[in-house]
């Protein structure tokens, strides 16, 4: 959207249209018709005509012609000052409907705004004490370490400096002012992470009234204390790495690498605010026509949710309440001053000594990456292995990856208690060990990274007769439909496929089925992922485990790195891409672990959904160098086993008659 004084500019050199164009505005609204109208039995509130407002324009001398009209309008709407009421059409000189934003109450900050800087319990309260299928899809275990899992509250952020007070003012404004409610809305979402942006930005773009409940951040876990922020930790620590690793090519640093923990996570908290209005509450009231409520949710009846005591009325409505970290019923851990990934990013100032709890994607790319940034890191798991839902092989490579970055692992651990140390800043890890024997292991931060909880409770479920348990969340059908044939749920709170692009498209999926009479399933969908360990470990599509429980007769083809020439100059060559297929060549799952195992895998999710068979892809050119070679070489060395000695011989027998 332009900002007012780009509007002016562009006027301007349209040409002198005589007034201002705050005056320009002012007089369009005087001089048009604002009423309600009505086009094939729907009803559009407050509008006028995009026809008559060029006339106007032409006939006040604002505009030359109609052609010059259009451009001013054009402009105007680009400024966010009016907007056609489906947001499907730019303006034109046509019986089209405009809306002027200023009749419109999505919601708003206050005229007083954010008044400075705010401390998160002006907005949330005070914090939790103890926290500073069917198809190609395969099936997702229960993480061990949740079996007796409880959950934690929802903390904020901090410190509160320029980056904080700005994310906070994106995603959750303390002056927020919530809108007046529609009479019905087409939809209801409750949640505003990536599942329940998606739904509500979609239903608003089609021309729906929509209203989505957010009663924590705008963007969810993604943007606040996940995608964003621990990507940005993972670069800092990759940069690290490579100083550290500098002389293999050459490169010499004198002295030793110095790292400003501080600044690192200045940075973090920068990108993260510069990030955030995308999924700001303001962006999507005023741009994308989105009623937004900041406050808890609450189903009062089966087509009702209250917000406060404000009552929304709907005819669908989606749950997107996302997920939360869960902790292990661990003796004395409710006491300690443990973190999560909600708090992690809260700190400032890098712990000398930092534990660990759990080895799956979350715990091993945060103990990689503080281990590259210079704390001594030990991983704890009650299972033998890192990433336990991962192929074996490629889990042992990045085992050696985090152990050659300093990581020290405690796997197959039985943690008997944590406790708060004797002194004033540390934990205690206490383990059970041998007949009787106790370790205890010292830290000064300690990480619980043991899976993540369903926000499921306190939703008012039952009165909307939704089916659900704390466990596994919301129950829903193929097409996310829950036990109420109004409502369904998108996002970690029903599946286990938490991952942000799994949200998005499961949102695409409920806009279709829940409006458009759609009969899209979630076993349709092929949803690849990556864990962005150095190297990385991506997956698509089924894995051997899979394969057998199913009865599927399978091969597989394995390329590895280091006969990959782009993989050899890069220093990175540990690695392989792996693929399963089926007899015909039908490519059935695929793992990569190497360079940007989570850019390649997208080629082969693109061949599988198309139904490419591992021969075509042979046959795509790739440039050379490059480490995407490999998934080429891989389709090579599958024609080369379709090579039987009885077609070996024939072709012999044609090559020596044609000599």
């Amino acid at each position: 959207m332009k900002e007012r004084t780009e509007v002016v500019s562009e006027l301007e050199k349209e040409r002198d249209i005589g007034m201002h164009p705050d005056e320009l505005i002012e007089k369009l609204r005087e001089n048009v018709e604002i009423t309600d109208r009505t086009y094939r039995l729907e009803t559009y509130e407050d509008c006028f005509v995009g026809e008559e407002a060029c006339a106007w324009m032409v006939e006040a001398g604002v505009a030359r012609d109609i052609e010059e009209a259009e451009r001013i309008g054009n402009l105007l709407l680009e400024a966010g000052v009016f907007h056609h009421v489906l947001r499907e059409h730019k303006f034109e000189n046509d019986y089209l409907f405009y809306r002027f934003s200023s009749d419109e109450d999505h919601g708003r900050k206050a005229e007083s705004g954010s008044g400075g800087k705010v401390s998160w319990s002006d907005v949330f309260g005070p914090a939790h004490p103890g926290d500073s299928g069917v198809g190609l899809q395969p099936r997702m275990p229960d993480d061990v370490m949740l079996q007796t899992a409880t959950k934690v509250d929802q903390i904020g952020v901090e410190p509160m400096d320029e980056a904080n007070v700005e994310l906070l003012d994106q995603v959750h404004p303390p002056a927020w002012v919530n809108p007046e409610p529609k009479d019905r809305y087409n939809m209801v979402v409750i949640g505003a992470g990536t599942g329940g942006l998606v739904t509500a930005a979609a239903v608003a773009g089609l021309g729906g009234k929509v209203a989505i409940i957010e009663k924590h951040l705008m963007g969810g876990d993604c943007l606040n204390f996940g995608c964003v922020p621990s990507k940005a930790l993972l670069r800092a620590a990759r940069a690290a790495a490579e100083v550290r690793r500098a002389g293999e090519f050459g490169v010499h640093v004198r002295g030793e690498v110095e790292i400003d923990f501080g600044q690192v996570m200045e940075r973090v908290r920068a990108v993260r605010a510069q990030l955030s209005h995308h999924d700001s509450a303001e962006r999507f009231a005023k741009e994308l026509g989105v009623d937004v409520f900041l406050g808890e949710a609450r189903f009062s009846g089966p087509n009702t949710v209250r917000v406060g005591e404000t009552e929304l009325d709907f005819a669908k409505a989606c749950i997107a309440t996302g997920a939360q970290p869960a902790v292990p019923s661990i003796a004395g851990l409710k006491e300690a001053p443990y973190l999560t990934s909600s708090s992690l990013f809260n700190l400032t100032e890098l712990p000398a000594r930092f534990g660990v709890i759990g080895a799956g994607p979350i715990g091993a790319e945060m103990a990689q990456a503080f281990s590259r940034l210079g704390a001594q890191v030990t991983l704890f798991d009650i299972q033998e292995r890192i990433l336990p839902r991962e192929d074996v092989e490629a889990a042992e490579i990045v085992h050696r990856a985090l152990e050659e970055d300093g990581v020290v692992f405690r796997l197959g651990a039985d943690i008997g208690r944590v406790s708060s140390g004797d002194e004033s800043s540390s934990i205690c890890v206490h383990l059970n060990v041998g007949e009787a024997g106790r370790e205890t292991c010292k830290f000064d931060q300690l990480l619980v990274a043991t899976g993540r909880r369903p926000n499921v409770t306190e939703l008012g479920l039952e009165e909307a007769g939704v089916e659900f348990d704390e466990r596994h969340g919301v129950a829903v059908d193929d097409r996310l439909q829950t036990t109420n044939s109004d409502i369904y749920a998108v996002g970690d709170v029903a599946t286990r496929y938490r991952f942000t692009h799994a949200a998005d498209f499961m949102a695409r999926m409920v806009v279709r089925n829940a409006l458009f009479f759609g009969r899209q399933k979630f076993d349709d969908l092929l949803i690849p992922w990556c864990t962005y360990t150095d190297p990385e470990v991506a997956h698509v599509g089924l894995y051997p485990r899979d394969l057998e429980e199913r009865g599927i007769n399978y091969r597989t083809l394995t390329q590895p790195f280091d006969e990959v020439d782009r993989a050899v100059l890069e220093g990175e060559s540990e690695g392989f891409v792996r693929l399963h297929v089926d007899d015909s060549g039908a490519i059935l799952g695929a793992t990569i672990v190497g360079p940007r195992a989570g850019d390649l895998i997208s080629e082969i999710t693109v061949a599988m959904r198309a139904g490419m068979e591992l021969d075509t892809l042979a046959d795509v050119i790739h440039p050379y160098p490059t480490t995407a070679s490999a998934i080429r070489q891989a389709g090579d060395a599958y024609n080369r086993t379709r090579l039987t000695l009885t077609v070996k011989k024939l072709l012999r027998r044609v090559l020596s008659m044609r000599r």
